[in-house]
C-alpha cells in the first residue's frame, strides 16, 4: 500500500490529475479499495487491489508526461497562432486608420486588440508556469477573435475604399 501511496504522489507531481485524469482517478479508487480491504481483515484483496493501485498510478505518470508534452506544443501553438493574430490585425487598424474610418468604426476592433493583448500576456504567463492548458484555453479563443476582427477590418476598409471611387 505504501508503493501505491508513492507511485500515487509521484503521479501527481507528474501532473495526472490533469492529463491523465482517468487513470489517476482509478489508482485513488483502487488504493481506497484497499485500504477498505484492510480494514476488513481481507489481506488478499488488500494486496490485488493495492498493486492495481500501483501500476494504474504508474501509468498515469507516463500519461501525464505524454498528455503535458503534447499540451505544451499545442500552447505553444496556440499563443504563436494568437500572437500573428494580433500583429495582422494591427496592421489592418493602421490601414484602417490611415483610410480616414471612423474612430466609432474603429472602437470596437481596438477593443478586441486590447482584450487580445490582456488573454495573450494571461497565456503567456500561464505557459511560463508550466499551465499549458490554461494557457490553451486562454489563447486559441483570442486568437479566434483577433482573426475575425482583422476580417471585419478587411471588409470595412475595402467597403470604405469603394465608397471614396
Amino acid at each position: 500500500m505504501q508503493q501505491a501511496q508513492g507511485a500515487l504522489d509521484a503521479a501527481r507531481a507528474a501532473g495526472a490529475d490533469d492529463y491523465a485524469h482517468t487513470e489517476f482517478v482509478a489508482a485513488q479508487d483502487a488504493l481506497k479499495r484497499a485500504r477498505e480491504a484492510v480494514d476488513q481483515r481481507d489481506y488478499q484483496a488488500a494486496l490485488n487491489h493495492a498493486l492495481d493501485s500501483r501500476e494504474r498510478a504508474q501509468n498515469a505518470a507516463k500519461e501525464a508526461a505524454d498528455g503535458k508534452a503534447t499540451a505544451r506544443g499545442d500552447a505553444e501553438r496556440a499563443i504563436s497562432d494568437a500572437t500573428a493574430a494580433l500583429t495582422a490585425v494591427r496592421v489592418k487598424l493602421k490601414t484602417a486608420e490611415s483610410g480616414r474610418i471612423s474612430p466609432k468604426t474603429l472602437a470596437k476592433p481596438r477593443q478586441t486588440i486590447a482584450d487580445g493583448e490582456q488573454a495573450l500576456q494571461k497565456a503567456r504567463a500561464a505557459f511560463g508556469r508550466g499551465d499549458y492548458l490554461g494557457a490553451s484555453r486562454l489563447a486559441t479563443p483570442a486568437g479566434a477573435r483577433l482573426v475575425t476582427a482583422a476580417r471585419d477590418l478587411d471588409a470595412v476598409t475595402t467597403i470604405m475604399g469603394r465608397r471614396r471611387r
